[in-house]
């Protein structure tokens, strides 16, 4: 199985180092060949033959390392799958959340307007599938055992599903959000019971009001 190259230790480096040597060996090679053109008529043919050989395989090997471990990385066991919001505000600041609880790298990602309002939303009900065939992939690839949703305030996508009125104050919107991530655990928890479902509130400043 192609989870077993992380297993090794095989590390993402180690990947480029290989690939790094193998083609900082067939550059080297081609440099001799190029020199070497004007006494091809003094070289061993058989020495020759071999050496081209060796380029050949070399190349080979260049074209597999650059292909084959893409997928070697694809899979893993990995912690949670992260869902937010497209809004260009929150980016920095949840991403910044995220490494400060240490899961940089740790998480696969799925971004949509709203992010768990996208979910449950009945104006949004066409974008669901999208959302739970990722949660599927990324529970069969990266072997998470967690969603994290992060909602925002501000969120024009929360107007847009439950109109102006729905965020005029911030005691409104902080329980349309409520119930909008209560709404994604009990889907998640329904469709997939083996995860726990963290949900949380962000403000513009990056502060997480946590909920459930």
């Amino acid at each position: 199985m192609v989870r077993t190259v992380k297993q090794r230790g095989f590390s993402r480096q180690d990947f480029l180092n290989l690939v790094a040597g193998i083609m900082n060996a067939v550059s080297r090679l081609l440099d001799y060949r190029g020199g070497a053109r004007n006494q091809m008529t003094e070289m061993d043919p058989l020495d020759w033959c071999c050496r081209r050989r060796f380029l050949q395989i070399a190349g080979s090997a260049g074209l597999l390392a650059a292909s084959s471990p893409a997928t070697a990385f694809a899979e893993g066991n990995y912690q949670a799958m992260l869902l937010s919001c497209i809004d260009p505000r929150m980016v920095a600041p949840v991403y910044k959340y995220m490494d400060q609880r240490g899961l940089t790298g740790q998480y696969s990602q799925f971004v949509i307007a709203g992010a768990a309002i996208a979910v449950v939303a009945p104006s949004f009900e066409s974008w669901r599938p999208a959302f739970w065939d990722n949660l599927a992939a990324t529970i069969q690839l990266h072997q998470i055992t967690k969603v994290i949703a992060i909602d925002h305030r501000d969120c024009g996508a929360a107007r847009i599903a439950y109109g102006a009125a729905s965020i005029a104050d911030p005691a409104t919107e902080t329980e349309t959000h409520r119930r909008a991530l209560a709404e994604l655990r009990q889907a998640v928890g329904k469709r997939h019971p083996e995860l726990t479902v963290e949900t949380g509130l962000m403000a513009l400043d990056g502060s997480l009001q946590m909920f459930g």
